[in-house]
């Protein structure tokens, strides 16, 4: 063993840690659970493989009471993890999109992008839109084809897949693919970034917080010119009023300094131009996609309740 094996290069307790010998050790994240149906929820989940060539796969939902005559909307949802950590496999994202599509009542594609660092963004953003193209192409999926009805797309994520839904809603407004329509983005706690602190960021006790996200930013792309890239900080896109959809909801949490990225990202899009309604909500009390870790809570159920008249409303 080389003697060096143990000394840590970057530390990014606790989700990650990267060694000087190359060697990386996730802290979370890790545990997989088959698909199933479940019975709290009623809702049935298979996995799919997108394109096994990058070894690209998801997860599909399909709430207990889908009538092919009556279709439903497709969310495709990203998971979050900083995008190193996580899959669409993991209990918690198991269990959080089966609440999900239960109270929204929606055919969801929750998809397994590869990570950082062996596979450096934008690979995650490019794996999304790969997964996005493929659900929309005819025949992808009989759960799709048969319950999903493309002209209701919603994108939605939580942190790290917060950043990937806006990043494939600006995607979508630039490629303006055929077969659907974009109708809105659901952002919970999204993680985006910026040279310059927002908020409470300039705070003396948070400035270790802005720290150790920029460095983690510098890591997961290090070939990033710095964290006012666009995709880091739509507060820096000169495009962002070009949001294809024509409304976005963001959620954000009172006891996570992220809350200052979700606000601005509000802020930037109203001023921007964009023809669309945006809402952000802060909910007292609560930390990092506090949904997520107790989807079963008061909040992260009145969160679910939220999202369905979200993507329900015709508007």
């Amino acid at each position: 063993m080389a003697a060096n094996s143990d000394e840590i290069l970057h530390d990014f307790t606790p989700m990650l840690r990267a060694y000087k010998n190359g060697r990386i050790e996730r802290l979370a994240g890790q545990d997989f659970v088959p698909p199933s149906l479940d019975p709290a929820t009623a809702v049935n989940s298979k996995d799919v493989q997108i394109a096994p060539e990058i070894n690209l796969s998801a997860r599909l939902y399909l709430p207990g009471n889908a009538d092919r005559s009556k279709k439903l909307p497709l969310l495709v949802y990203f998971h979050g993890g900083g995008f190193v950590i996580e899959s669409a496999f993991s209990p918690q994202y198991q269990k959080h999109l089966n609440r999900l599509v239960a109270e929204a009542n929606v055919v969801a594609v929750s998809v397994n992008y590869r990570l950082a660092p062996e596979f450096p963004l934008p690979i995650a953003f490019d794996d999304s839109w790969v997964a996005l193209k493929w659900a929309a192409a005819e025949g992808s999926d009989e759960w799709i084809t048969e319950f999903a009805d493309l002209n209701r797309l919603y994108l939605g994520g939580d942190s790290a897949g917060a950043n990937i839904a806006h990043n494939i809603a600006m995607r979508v407004g630039s490629d303006n693919p055929e077969r659907f329509n974009l109708r809105g983005i659901f952002m919970n706690c999204p993680f985006f970034g910026g040279v310059d602190p927002v908020g409470s960021e300039s705070v003396e006790q948070f400035k270790p917080w802005k720290e150790f996200a920029d460095k983690l930013w510098r890591f997961v792309c290090p070939t990033a010119s710095d964290c006012d890239e666009p995709w880091i900080n739509p507060g820096k896109d000169p495009n962002i009023s070009r949001l294809v959809c024509k409304k976005v909801l963001i959620y954000v949490a009172e006891k996570d300094l992220l809350k200052e990225r979700g606000w601005y990202y509000k802020e930037v899009l109203s001023k921007s131009g964009w023809n669309g309604k945006v809402e952000c909500v802060e909910i007292a009390g609560e930390e990092h996609v506090f949904s997520v870790f107790f989807p079963d809570g008061e909040n992260g159920m009145a969160m679910f309740k939220k999202l369905a008249s979200f993507i329900n409303d015709n508007e």
